[in-house]
Order: structure tokens, then sequence, then C-alpha cells
């Protein structure tokens, strides 16, 4: 378990005249990460553990990893064919404004961001979920921010989490139950970010009877109160489950135990439906393929042959 504490972190220290390239930049800059400050967090680890050669030399090459996945989405008590994709990549964060910075500036810190997207139809209508998780690299504290959007024709749903002296969050939906919502919760430790952390170090995964707030895309597609719940966690071998008895929900990812530690799938099994067309489902992803791409520079109409290669076509 996390034990909350007053202390001054020391994020990321000084990396000399290592030059990292942050991905999504406007331009590749010699970026100092070095920075202090006073925050009220959750804490696993007070010292701050310097990134390996192999870890730099993935992560800030200045290109994103993309993995497509074949998707089998329950929803409304029926598995749903569609496409996942994960977009992980490196970028400077402000701690205080909790947003990406724009410019090299002392104050900025590394995180991992994961871009996590899935689209499937139901019938008619087609969904577009995306969250972003945005983690510290010292592995330390919290996710800094997390945000979740679900797009169908009934309306769209957001909720927006910031790890502030407590998680400040904000929820807005086309539902009156639960629009536009701003609350405050005791820190425990968040599903979004475990995804994360699992490719930053995996033997740092909590494991055992813990605290954890499912996931926003789950709360806000079950129609749950955003909290934590109780939970039976488990890391053997490279898979990683978390089992939430209340909910009658579990989530298991499977994980290459090599660095990168890329995801390969993951199953989560849930209560699909709702009334008499509610039954115990399980959602499926499985890996098609990784590229490394600074995809934001490819945005031309021949780039689409990238799209190909990760099988989203």
């Amino acid at each position: 378990m996390k034990k909350i504490i007053k202390v001054k972190i020391l994020i990321w220290p000084v990396m000399g005249l290592f030059l990292i390239f942050s991905a999504c930049n406007k331009k590749n800059e010699t970026q100092n990460l070095a920075t202090n400050f006073d925050a009220e967090v959750s804490v696993k680890n007070t010292s701050v553990k310097e990134p390996s050669q192999a870890f730099k030399d993935y992560w800030y090459a200045g290109k994103a990893e993309i993995t497509s996945y074949q998707l089998e989405q329950a929803r409304y008590g029926e598995i749903r064919e569609g496409k996942a994709v994960l977009i992980y990549v490196t970028e400077d964060f402000l701690p205080n404004k909790q947003v990406k910075a724009d410019n090299q500036n002392p104050n900025n810190i590394s995180v991992l961001k994961l871009n996590a997207t899935k689209k499937f139809n139901t019938g008619l209508y087609p969904y577009s979920i995306m969250q972003s998780t945005f983690y510290p690299v010292a592995n330390n504290q919290h996710a800094i921010k997390l945000t979740s959007s679900i797009q169908e024709w009934c309306g769209q749903v957001y909720a927006q989490l910031n790890n502030k002296n407590k998680f400040e969050i904000s929820a807005y939906s086309y539902f009156e139950s639960e629009g536009d919502k701003n609350f405050k919760l005791e820190k425990s430790i968040l599903e979004n970010e475990l995804w994360t952390q699992l490719r930053i170090d995996p033997k740092s995964l909590p494991v055992g009877s813990l605290k954890i707030i499912p996931s926003l895309e789950y709360s806000r597609l079950k129609h749950i109160e955003i909290k934590a719940y109780n939970a039976q966690v488990r890391l053997t071998g490279s898979t990683y489950s978390i089992e939430y008895p209340e909910l009658n929900r579990t989530l298991a990812i499977n994980f290459n135990p090599n660095f990168p530690h890329d995801i390969l799938s993951w199953e989560e099994t849930f209560i699909s439906g709702f009334g008499n067309n509610a039954k115990t489902l399980t959602t499926k992803a499985t890996k098609l393929n990784t590229i490394k791409s600074a995809y934001w520079n490819k945005n031309n109409n021949t780039d689409e042959v990238l799209r190909d290669t990760l099988q989203l076509n």
C-alpha cells in the first residue's frame, strides 16, 4: 500500500548533457528536466532511480510507440468487433498547470503519456473512446492527470482527474445523474496509471488487497460512482490481474517480461448490458502490430500506408 506523506520530491535528476528529444514537441530541444516542488502525494519511493540507458534510447528517441489490437468489446450484452490502439510517448509536463509544456522550462518534468483508444460499432451507431494518462517517469507518485472521453450518437461524456493535494475530478455528461460534477477524492491507486507504470517497471506494480479507482472508461460506461473500490491484485509471471469483488469485474493484462515490456493482450470480464440483457462477458484485445513513429508529422495522404501496417484500415 502507498503511504501518504508530505515530502519534497526530486522528480527527475539532472541529466547533464544528455539530449532528450521529447516527442510531440514543435521542435527537438535539449531538455533540462530537473525540478523540485512541494506537494502532498502518494510516495512509492522517496529515492529516484536513474533510468537505464536502454530506457533512454527507447523512450527519448523522438518517436512514439504505437500498437494496434484486434478488439472484442462487450457492450449491451453482446460482443462487438473493433480496434484498439495504445500510443505511448514521453513528454515534458508542467506539474502546476498540469498540461504539456510548449517550451523548454526548468520546471518541466518527464512523463510517459498513454493515449488509449477504442473504436467499435453497436448495431447502427459507432463508439469512440479515448483515455489519456500522464505518469511521471520517476515512478514515485500517482499519475499527474487523467482524462477520458466517450462519443456515440446519443451524446458524449468527459471526465478529468488532476492530482493535487487531493484528486480533483470534473465530470460532464448528457446524463442528468452524471452531468457537470466537480468533487475531490482521497488519493488511491488509479487503474489507468497501472498501464504506464507497467511499462516503466513491472516489478514496481502494487499487489495484494488494495483500494483502486477503476478506469474512467469503465466508470462512465457502467454509470458507477468514481471512487476507490476493494481489489485483489496479483502479478503472476507476465500477467498482471485485478479483481474487483463488489463490481464482479476482473482485468488481466499480459505483457512482455523483457524490456520494453510491451502489452501483448488484455481481457476484462464484467457484467455487460442492463436489465434482462445483462450477462457476464469478456472484452478481449490481441496485439496486431507495433511501430515507432513521430506520428504528429505523418499527416499527408501518402502516410496512410502506416495505417495499413497497423491493420487499422
